[in-house]
């Protein structure tokens, strides 16, 4: 058996059926145990995030505000996958995989919202004053000793999966996307190009992957405010045009939207019903694609968001982790489901899908280009990408660094972070099927601890949840 025989085996555990079953029914015994918040409670986390985003927040040593926290775990969630993800997801089960990547995100609100809750519970300060949090550390703390093993296996994962789905995959994106946009206004990135690791490779891909470096270095090395506040500018602005450009697509093609919907939910259940004709898509490949494309954008259930959380300057358990089901919705319900909408209302329009076939960011572009023509729409998902992927690779430096400084102490981060910039500059030129796949199984595994932990401490969080909502009632 050949390594990539190994990982493609291994990518088939760390994100096939009973995985899947394993994240989603996690999410659904959370939900049931602490009353279905997501849907009871709705208008109040709603209140209590994004009605308090714009409001004043100070934060002390060591900390950052509630704002910021949560900007840096949505940079980290609202990512590549969003984009390339998404449609790689209905390309290959179809529409119905929209539907199935619903369901799993209202449960997944839950699974978030309580690994957010433990990140508060149970974090503590390291050398340099600051909160340090997440699943390794409610294991320790919560668990207790004899399951340290559990947080370092955690950590490993962790700080192995930083250097692929948070470093060369985001980087990666980034040239390609840029390298795509440049072409499509009449350049040709493969006149400069140079021999390395034995593949051409375009001048312009080393140049972005040190730019990015140098930005990312002096990020990084500013430490968790500074990332937090960079954060906390850019994600609303990504967010936000991203938003605009799917939405001019959809509102043009409101017409379109029945139909779009009806294929959603038929393919749900039948990729036949859906699109007129057999594809060769199987009910599981539809149930798997959505499930899976959707916990790998919102990250609910592996544990990453958590270490951003506990940063914030918020006390209250409970308050931080409303923000969980607001990152998941936002994530999932909001810019997932714009992404899938734009993607079909271009299929209406005449754009192409090869159905059972994997497919990436072109199919979002070939979209906007129904409305925007084809360099605009190839240079809005530059830009978006772009801005989506650098994100993501702040957000798991922080997230790699955790893991490392879990392992090692808080005087050996330095090497990890110096191997994280380095390793951006090449990232950026490799040609990265494998490595998508093996971080694909790294991401998936690091699941497996923090389910263990949210299990064993799902008491705590509904005791939390209990005593919190006692008192807003007896607050009124």
């Amino acid at each position: 058996m050949t390594f990539t025989e190994i990982v493609d085996y291994l990518n088939g555990i760390a994100w096939g059926p009973w995985m899947l079953i394993l994240l989603v029914g996690t999410g659904i015994y959370l939900s049931i145990r602490v009353g279905f918040i997501q849907f009871g409670k709705f208008g109040y986390v709603m209140k209590s995030t994004i009605g308090k985003l714009f409001k004043k927040q100070t934060a002390g040593e060591g900390e950052v505000t509630p704002l910021q926290a949560v900007s840096t775990a949505l940079a980290a969630t609202v990512g590549t996958g969003n984009i390339a993800g998404v449609t790689g997801a209905i390309a290959v089960g179809g529409p119905g995989a929209v539907f199935w990547m619903w369901l799993s995100a209202l449960f997944g609100m839950v699974t978030k919202y309580a690994e957010v809750v433990l990140a508060i519970r149970y974090r503590e300060r390291n050398a340099k004053g600051e909160w340090v949090g997440g699943p390794m550390y409610y294991i320790k703390n919560g668990l207790g000793k004899k399951w340290n093993w559990l947080a370092v296996l955690f950590c490993v994962l962790g700080a192995l999966a930083a250097f692929g789905i948070g470093n060369m995959t985001q980087v990666n994106t980034i040239a390609v996307s840029i390298n795509t946009a440049i072409n499509a206004f009449g350049g040709d990135v493969s006149a400069w190009s140079v021999s390395l690791f034995g593949q051409t490779v375009p001048v312009s891909s080393l140049i972005i992957g040190a730019v990015i470096a140098v930005i990312v270095g002096l990020v990084l090395f500013g430490g968790v405010k500074r990332i937090g506040s960079v954060a906390e500018k850019l994600v609303p602005i990504m967010a936000v045009l991203y938003i605009v450009c799917s939405l001019c697509v959809i509102v043009t093609n409101a017409g379109s939207l029945g139909k779009v919907f009806a294929m959603i939910f038929k393919g749900a259940f039948s990729a036949k019903a859906a699109l007129g004709g057999a594809f060769g898509i199987t009910i599981m490949q539809t149930i798997q694609k959505g499930v899976g494309r959707g916990v790998f954008s919102n990250e609910a259930g592996l544990g990453s968001a958590p270490i951003a959380h506990a940063a914030s300057s918020e006390s209250d358990p409970v308050k931080q982790g409303l923000f969980g089901i607001f990152e998941v919705f936002m994530d999932t319900i909001v810019i997932c489901t714009l992404t899938a909408l734009t993607l079909l209302c271009g299929v209406e329009q005449g754009v192409a899908i090869s159905w059972g076939q994997s497919a990436g960011s072109e199919l979002i572009s070939a979209s906007f280009a129904t409305i925007f023509g084809d360099r605009i729409g190839a240079l809005i998902v530059a830009v978006c990408l772009s801005l989506f992927a650098l994100t993501t690779i702040l957000s798991w430096s922080l997230y790699g660094t955790r893991c490392s400084e879990f392992l090692v102490g808080t005087k050996w981060t330095i090497i990890f972070q110096v191997a994280f910039v380095i390793v951006l500059v090449f990232g950026a030129a490799l040609k990265l099927e494998l490595a998508w796949d093996i971080a694909d199984t790294l991401n998936g595994f690091m699941a497996i601890p923090n389910l263990i932990a949210l299990l064993g401490l799902s008491g705590v969080v509904i005791k939390l949840t209990k005593e919190h909502f006692q008192r807003e009632k007896l607050a009124k």
